[in-house]
């Protein structure tokens, strides 16, 4: 007859087994549903269909992050724009080797990203590089919360953004008003800001020097048509009103003889780099076609082309 001492031993050893099981289970589990969310790892693009399988903190920061700012901007931060294949031109091939709960709600895969070609072949010069997707429990369905902590570096990014769009709003919109209402008029006035230095925005006052230019026009059709423009450079005082920004004074370089001599004086050690942005006019039209295709966007127009008088219009 077995004793009741050995009976407790195998009852416990019984429940062990059941435990260990269970949690090989769902480590299993989560590892498979790991490789799921691996899908929807942003790869030079955020997947509609991303949303099902992100928290929605994580899925608002990267929408506003590839869908909200600025294209030209998006992309001087190449590496805010992917997150795993580069731009090499391969394909992504993930691998989850383990994965650890933080708690009941919270757990982090470890995987490793192998590049392949996309007939199937890897990259051999590609190292393994080795990831963290972190998970988090939501109505009882385990969802991509962060990637190698780049929700924090976004959010990060996205705050700079706002703040450097604020000044260049202030900055269109006084130019707009104070300089381009004294030019021939047309149906709208699209600035163009080459910004050549900044002080700390963060203060109460501040400057910003840069190559600045007006451009009115008139649309016709599917093209704008230069009515008027002018170059406009200089140091700009920037102030804040209720936190917002605003041009308080403007010291513009003079025309004709004294130009040089105004434009050192104005942009002191920043003259070398305002100097090769004012003469170097493929720079300034790729800057103004970028600008003027953001424009574009925003407000909706119905506009492909633009066009200077005597020039042949300009594809956008």
């Amino acid at each position: 007859m077995i004793s009741s001492t050995i009976m407790k031993k195998i009852a416990i050893l019984i429940i062990a087994a059941l435990l260990f099981a269970a949690c090989n289970n769902s480590e299993t589990q989560l590892k498979e549903r790991a490789a799921e969310l691996c899908k929807y790892i942003p790869d030079h693009e955020l997947l509609e269909q991303s949303k099902d399988y992100m928290t929605a903190d994580f899925y608002a920061v990267l929408d506003t992050l590839f869908h909200q700012l600025p294209e030209f901007e998006a992309m001087d931060h190449e590496w805010l724009y992917y997150f795993v294949t580069g731009n090499g031109g391969t394909i992504a091939d993930y691998e989850v080797v383990g994965v650890e709960k933080a708690d009941d709600t919270h757990a982090v895969a470890t995987i490793k990203v192998r590049q392949k070609w996309e007939d199937g072949s890897f990259d051999e010069t590609s190292d393994i590089e080795e990831h963290k997707l972190y998970m988090e429990k939501v109505d009882g369905q385990w969802l991509m919360s962060d990637f190698d902590g780049h929700k924090q570096d976004c959010i990060h990014h996205i705050a700079i953004n706002r703040r450097e769009q604020a000044l260049r709003n202030a900055i269109s919109d006084y130019l707009a008003k104070e300089i381009g209402s004294q030019y021939s008029k047309g149906d709208l006035c699209v600035p163009v800001l080459m910004m050549v230095a900044e002080e700390d925005s963060e203060t109460a006052t501040s400057s910003v020097w840069g190559d600045f230019w007006i451009f009115n026009y008139r649309i016709a059709d599917d093209t704008l048509k230069t009515v008027a423009g002018g170059n406009h450079s200089g140091r700009m005082t920037i102030r804040k009103m209720e936190g917002t920004p605003y041009v308080a004074e403007f010291e513009q370089t003079v025309d004709g003889a004294g130009n040089e001599a105004s434009a050192k004086r104005i942009f002191g050690p920043h003259y070398d780099v305002y100097q090769n942005m004012h003469a170097n006019e493929n720079v300034r039209e790729a800057v103004r076609k970028e600008q003027l295709k953001e424009y574009i966007r925003w407000h909706g127009l119905n506009v492909r082309y633009y066009q200077d008088f005597g020039w042949e219009a300009v594809k956008l």
